[in-house]
């Protein structure tokens, strides 16, 4: 509102609370290497460049399907995937993308999730050199839409207990079953289908293989799900596979067991403490840039001793979400990080990010509840982030296991 004039009760027209701060109390990323910055830099000028759309987007439950491939378009997909045909990202790199990425926008996070980290991932690391003759550099461009399909509507935490199967029929496969939760899955592209062999007798029997099929082959049905009040700029959809017939050469040959799911799955497990990071980045900068502009009580509110505290304890959680994430990515580089602790990061940084965005909510007062102030948006799509990749139980479960020496799954 460029020609506001102020009025009895209104002083302002509004508050700038989304501009970058650059909040590193620690100087976390003061030493990064000039490549990772330039790939940083790149994922905050997209930011800029989608923002306001994505904003409406995400209001009107929208999926602007061209913005999400615009990541593609700037080479920014790759997830620290290591492949001759695709551009290298350390893995500090690839995290500040998923960081900035989120810091912008979520449903935009979690395009780079389900296209970079999860399929990009599955066909580099599984597929044959035929499949990733003709997909890979497509995926990675951006120029097809990739999906990841293994989470089942009867089985989430227990994914390993999935009921898809997979039959030989002559010289096809025919697939049968059911996936829910699967972004970019009615999008038009390629899925990478994850499935039980159902063929008596033969070696194979029971092993989970996944299969690339393609969104237009009959039987595939992809139905966007509706109501979602988080991640409302990406459609995820509910697939049902009826007897889906792909060529014998659709499964990917190094794909033998539910291991080899879970290894994509624990590779991208990183990248949501990183996006978490990115939530919770948003959230603390917009308190206090608020904090210094929100007047009341013939007081900016930074001036009160409660506001301080407020924002002292969200820079607390902030600065180890960061810590967390900087070693993670050293560790990383260094090719020492094991699965467990990219658990612990993500347990850590969604709780922190959660605990970040109800204070931030809370100090906005109303006008915390405004979609033009970022907060309720991070709020609501942190949810989402908290749960997928393995719940905060799961993770818990995980790490037990792993600081005992005992299960204590089921």
């Amino acid at each position: 509102m460029t020609d506001f004039q102020p009025r009895p009760g209104q002083s302002v027209a509004g508050y700038d609370v989304t501009a970058r701060l650059g909040t590193d109390y620690y100087a976390v990323f003061a030493d990064i290497p000039d490549g990772d910055r330039e790939i940083w830099e790149r994922a905050q000028g997209y930011v800029d460049e989608v923002g306001t759309r994505m904003q409406d987007a995400w209001d009107k439950a929208e999926y602007p399907l061209d913005i999400g491939m615009r990541l593609g378009e700037l080479d920014l997909f790759n997830d620290g995937i290591d492949h001759p045909a695709l551009t290298r990202f350390s893995p500090l790199a690839a995290g500040l993308v998923n960081m900035e990425v989120s810091r912008g926008d979520g449903s935009l996070g979690t395009v780079i999730a389900v296209q970079g980290g999860l399929a990009l991932r599955t066909l580099a690391l599984f597929g044959s050199p035929a499949q990733q003759d003709r997909w890979l550099v497509p995926v990675a461009r951006g120029e097809v839409a990739a999906s990841f399909a293994l989470t089942e509507p009867d089985h989430g935490s227990d994914s390993v207990s999935l009921e898809t199967v997979a039959r030989r029929d002559g010289d096809a496969w025919v697939l049968d079953g059911a996936k829910k939760w699967i972004g970019n899955g009615a999008s038009g592209g390629i899925t990478f289908v994850w499935a039980r062999v159902d063929d008596a007798g033969t070696p194979e029997h029971g092993a989970v293989r996944c299969f690339l099929v393609e969104q237009e082959t009959a039987g595939y049905l992809g139905t966007v799900i509706a109501g979602k009040g988080s991640l409302r700029g990406i459609h995820q959809a509910h697939i049902v596979l009826d007897g889906v017939r792909v060529p014998l050469d659709a499964v990917l040959p190094g794909t033998k067991s539910f291991k080899d799911a879970s290894t994509v799955l624990y590779s991208t497990r990183s990248g949501v403490a990183w996006s978490a990071l990115g939530h919770a980045t948003a959230c603390y900068e917009a308190s206090l840039a608020y904090s210094q502009q929100r007047i009341q009580f013939g007081k900016p509110l930074a001036k009160f001793q409660m506001v301080q505290e407020r924002l002292a304890n969200m820079l607390e959680d902030l600065t180890a979400m960061q810590l967390f994430c900087r070693r993670m990515a050293d560790l990383e580089t260094r090719g020492e990080l094991r699965p467990t602790q990219a658990s612990l990061a993500k347990y850590h940084n969604t709780r922190a990010a959660r605990r970040i965005a109800s204070t931030a909510r809370d100090l906005l007062g109303g006008n915390g509840i405004l979609l033009e102030n970022g907060v309720i948006q991070h709020m609501a799509d942190i949810e989402a982030i908290h749960t997928y990749e393995g719940t905060e139980s799961v993770q818990a479960l995980l790490i037990g296991r792993d600081i005992t020496g005992m299960s204590a799954f089921v």
